[in-house]
């Protein structure tokens, strides 16, 4: 990997780490003042000031100069494993407590989601008092196939009232999720039974929709279900899926169907994918409507670069890290903004360009050949990238929000 200095991806991701988790200790500060806390050592390291990490002669002892080493204390929730853990039913998978089912002729995917007061970690030494779905934040990936009945057992362990509101269309106000409907807010001990029909085929989203809502959401209590697209489906009303009123002959027709194959867990042609689920998210952590820490995926930078020996090989147990992928798979991303308090993120690849699919409801490209994107709260889309024709190494994404990036939301793809 000539030319690539981890050294210096390291000591960047350390540094900013480090000012961060730094000036964050007494939990009474503002985003810009932690913006503002750096220091002449991490300055240079930035690049912000001499020459400090430019030059890439570095050793241990400098490293350790910038505080964390990549590693966070609390092991109850790993982004990375995060990552690519999509929930579908059957065995395996005991945090959701799920099963898939046949019942009169519908598939039924069940699962169980228990509201959950924790505290979790978002940064190394920074803890955050969570309301969670299962203990997580984000809580469980849910992905169905288009037509599935979905199946919530919701159970509000929680000391306060929550429900559970889907974006997927819903014909049955009793299962809207808000306090006016069905069985309104549920308080602690109690238990109920969401039912959704898996359509429109994209990317979606759960969360509590209990007042106020900012409070409820900026907490945690939100996560994603991807409802995958059904070929047959597909190949009986293609129009469905794409935009606008552009003619479908039967070959394009036939082409979204392959198309739906590569998007469905249950076809083998999506393992041409290496998909993984974001969920772009913010902190506030002194509770003054402001956040401090952002991250992909809750734990600030934890897709940045922490210690390796410079071959892609990682230290086990090593919980700071780039993505690794493989060049010659197809990368594709479920991209979901839960930001409180700021009204737009956004998503950021550097060195390369990819397609995008707003809300992942079609199976033609909203926007080609980009390398940002911006997401209001609750906006999501799909992603895809082909890193094929690209030199091995580390490439960074993040917001692009430059604040943002700064305070967590900073991370890179290993391509190998």
């Amino acid at each position: 990997m000539t030319g690539i200095d981890y050294d210096d991806a390291e000591t960047l991701t350390a540094a900013l780490e480090d000012r961060l988790t730094a000036t964050l200790a007494p939990d009474t500060v503002s985003r810009r003042s932690v913006l503002g806390g750096i220091g002449v050592a991490g300055s240079a390291a930035l690049g912000l000031s001499g020459t400090g990490a430019a030059d890439g002669d570095h050793d241990d002892d400098e490293h350790g100069n910038f505080g964390p080493n990549g590693e966070y204390g609390d092991e109850n929730f790993d982004p990375h494993d995060f990552l690519r853990t999509f929930n579908t039913g059957g065995e395996g998978q005991d945090n959701v407590n799920e099963s898939v089912y046949e019942e009169d002729g519908q598939t039924v995917r069940h699962f169980t989601l228990t509201a959950v007061d924790t505290t979790i970690t978002i940064a190394p030494g920074v803890e955050f008092d969570a309301w969670t779905f299962n203990g997580q934040v984000p809580g469980p990936t849910l992905r169905v196939v288009e037509g599935d009945t979905i199946r919530v057992t919701f159970v509000n362990g929680s000391s306060h009232a929550h429900t559970i509101h889907p974006h997927v269309k819903n014909v049955d106000p009793r299962m809207d999720g808000t306090p006016q409907n069905g069985p309104g807010v549920l308080e602690t001990g109690e238990e109920f039974t969401y039912e959704w029909e898996a359509q429109p085929a994209g990317l979606h989203f759960y969360h509590c929709h209990s007042l106020p809502l900012k409070e409820h959401f900026h907490r945690g209590l939100y996560g994603v279900i991807v409802v995958d697209p059904d070929p047959d489906r597909v190949r009986e009303n293609p129009r469905e899926y794409v935009s606008g009123n552009r003619p479908v002959s039967d070959e394009y027709a036939a082409e979204l169907v392959e198309t739906a194959k590569t998007r469905n867990h249950e076809y083998s042609e999506n393992a041409r994918y290496d998909e993984m689920v974001m969920v772009m998210n913010g902190f506030d952590t002194n509770f003054d409507g402001e956040n401090e820490v952002y991250a992909a995926n809750t734990r600030a930078f934890a897709y940045g670069v922490g210690s390796t020996d410079a071959n892609g090989e990682w230290e086990a147990g090593e919980t700071i890290r780039p993505i690794q992928i493989d060049k010659n798979q197809r990368q594709r991303v479920y991209l979901l903004n839960a930001t409180e308090f700021d009204p737009i993120n956004s998503f950021h690849t550097h060195s390369q360009f990819y397609d995008y699919y707003d809300h992942g409801t079609t199976l033609e490209p909203t926007h080609s050949t980009v390398d940002t994107v911006m997401q209001c709260q609750a906006q999501r889309g799909i992603l895809e990238l082909d890193y094929s024709d690209h030199e091995q190494g580390l490439y960074m994404f993040h917001a692009h929000q430059s604040e943002f990036a700064e305070l967590g939301w900073m991370s890179f793809f290993e391509v190998v």
